[in-house]
């Protein structure tokens, strides 16, 4: 920042301020991502990839194995579907939100420790969130 204090001013293309296409975007997207658990979702996405990510045996040998080997992949998979759900589908976010804790839960015995920790941390602080995101309501005119 300038020693005044003041951040300076972005200008586009033409020299004046940038406006129109790109702003009407930018609050697209952020009414879009204001209207779901955005970051609810996004974190139990992240850590279900990250467990998924962590598991490194082949399929036929998990096949091999038996249901529990077929759970660490399982669990992650879920996981990751739950946090795409959660984006997608709002309504259903308590759902999908006790899912996503109970699943990141279940990865501690199921997927290397959930993921050696990171990927189990990021679904339970995801499913929290999730859990405790509200609609905005929209104000009443009178």
């Amino acid at each position: 920042m300038p020693e005044g204090g003041v951040a300076p001013r972005v200008d586009g293309p033409a020299g004046g301020p940038i406006s129109g296409g790109a702003g009407r975007t930018v609050g697209r997207w952020r009414a879009w991502r204001r209207s779901r658990p955005f970051w609810g979702g996004l974190l139990v996405a992240i850590g279900g990839t990250e467990i998924l990510v962590t598991l490194r045996a082949p399929l036929p040998v998990i096949l091999h194995i038996g249901p529990q080997g077929l759970a660490g992949y399982l669990v992650p998979v879920i996981l990751l579907l739950c946090g795409v759900l959660l984006l997608a589908h709002p309504p259903q976010r308590l759902f999908y939100a006790l899912v996503s804790l109970v699943l990141a839960l279940v990865s501690w015995l199921t997927s290397n420790l959930g993921g050696f920790f990171v990927g189990m941390l990021l679904a339970l602080v995801g499913g929290c969130l999730a859990f405790a995101w509200t609609p905005v309501k929209a104000a009443r005119r009178g």
